[in-house]
């Protein structure tokens, strides 16, 4: 159960109303402190309400799973949207082509709600019902009860395309209409102030009059936010959000390159927008970072430090500390002792665990590795002979220095010339390469000549000097 209690406060004489619509200046305070994730606001539906109705345009990156929702939190915003795209691609690993179900997408959603107290803008596709107005009233309500501040519904048929792609069909202006009808009866039916975003691909799909026209019929079937996506000039912005002026508008800024635009968050404040919608940073860079991490660890490295927080992050990240600090209000003398003995079975482990920070930490700071030979090994084979491989230009040391694509050094190493056929272990990104041939290139060399420079897949810098 969900407990709300408000962490804004409005003047009254702020607040008014104009044609059924609430209008009014509010002032924001810091959010209470959260415990287990329980919610502190008078309802996501109102905290949104009280941001849409509030000064300047606000910004809501698009999550797809609680913890994306967290960060977004956790990193000051004040609403989040989910995303079809990315829940798609994070749950089923499927493009978002109407594949995904109302029931993965409630479930989904429901986890992310609960994650935070900031309000949720759900994408709800086209209802889920083929422009059935009854099935839409189902999602409706399944979105309310599963704890959504807003509500997003297009007015695609099935099956759906994505945004700012070829092929779109759209129902006709009718029954887009009737669905947001329907949609604002289910919101009164279930006693609840759900923020309806009404969206049209009719630009795309018909033409930027079809859209504006559509947009004003919203409107007045009593849509609280207007959505035109893939508008394709600042000239067709300006003319959107010009329409129905007291109506807030939603723009949608598609990184990497869409049909609409990329503006700031100021341009798009001056154009007349009131809230915008990043729908594809979240997903885009969590899957390049994975790419990067599973090259590294295919080579047979783990990824850089400064490319992922520390274990102790990650932990305050996901609650472990709240957590702890929760768990012990309710303890009870007997988990105590036990809390106890355990603290002290685990003091030499934890004492060995600090070595090993500091021992991790200092690796950090110095990444040069000497591998050394054992005299009595390198001996053997008589490395100051003449007559042996390992005389001469052999009997060398090889320095491999590895500097990563942010300008880090991740590796110095010094390699005796005449072992080299285990350095592709340390090094993999050398394999292939016909080290010895380049040796022989160089007998005459002094030392410090560089043999090879290049960049491996990962995008780091590799050198091996002969010394």
């Amino acid at each position: 159960m969900k407990v709300w209690v408000s962490p804004v406060s409005v003047s009254a004489s702020a607040v008014g109303s104009v044609g059924g619509r609430r209008f009014g200046t509010w002032k924001s305070k810091p959010s209470m402190p959260m415990s287990m994730n329980i919610a502190c606001s008078l309802g996501p539906a109102k905290d949104l309400r009280r941001i849409l109705e509030s000064p300047g345009v606000h910004q809501g990156p698009a999550c797809f799973d609680a913890l994306s929702a967290k960060l977004v939190q956790d990193a000051g915003f004040e609403f989040c949207f989910t995303s079809g795209f990315s829940i798609s691609g994070a749950t089923l690993a499927l493009p978002d082509t109407g594949l995904i179900s109302y029931g993965e997408m409630l479930h989904q959603g429901r986890l992310i709600t609960h994650a935070v107290s900031i309000p949720v803008i759900g994408d709800a596709d086209n209802g889920y019902g083929c422009g059935n107005p009854i099935n839409l009233k189902r999602t409706l309500k399944g979105y309310i009860a599963a704890g959504f501040g807003g509500i997003i519904l297009e007015d695609q048929m099935s099956p759906k395309a994505c945004g700012h792609t070829g092929g779109r069909r759209v129902l006709s202006r009718e029954e887009a209409v009737a669905n947001i009808r329907a949609a604002v009866d289910a919101r009164s039916e279930s006693g609840s102030d759900i923020v309806i975003v009404a969206r049209t691909d009719a630009r795309q799909a018909l033409s930027f009059d079809e859209a504006l026209l559509r947009s004003s019929a919203f409107a007045d079937a009593g849509a609280d936010v207007l959505f035109i996506d893939a508008l394709s000039s600042r000239q067709e912005m300006l003319t959107f959000c010009q329409l129905s002026p007291l109506v807030p508008k939603m723009a949608n800024m598609l990184e990497g390159g869409g049909k609409t635009p990329l503006l700031t968050p100021l341009e798009l404040q001056d154009i007349g927008f009131k809230i915008i919608a990043y729908p594809l940073s979240l997903i885009g860079v969590s899957i390049r970072a994975m790419q990067d991490s599973l090259t590294a660890i295919k080579g047979g490295r783990i990824p850089p430090p400064g490319s992922m927080p520390s274990f102790e992050e990650i932990k305050d990240i996901l609650g472990f500390n709240a957590y702890y600090e929760e768990e012990k209000r309710y303890a009870t003398r007997n988990n105590l002792q036990l809390s106890e003995r355990e603290s002290n079975s685990l003091y030499s482990i934890q004492q060995r665990d600090q070595v090993d920070t500091e021992q991790t930490s200092q690796s950090f700071k110095d990444p040069v590795v000497e591998v050394i030979t054992p005299d009595d090994v390198y001996n053997k084979y008589g490395a100051d002979s003449s007559k042996n491989p390992f005389s001469g230009i052999w009997s060398r040391t090889l320095r491999v220095k590895i500097t990563g694509r942010d300008g880090f050094e991740k590796l110095d190493l010094r390699i005796p010339a005449g072992f080299l056929d285990g350095i592709t272990n340390i090094v993999p990104a050398l394999g292939g390469i016909n080290i010895k041939e380049l040796l022989d290139d160089a007998t005459e060399e002094v030392g410090g000549k560089l043999l090879l420079d290049f960049q491996d897949r990962m995008g780091d810098r590799i050198r091996v000097f002969l010394e």
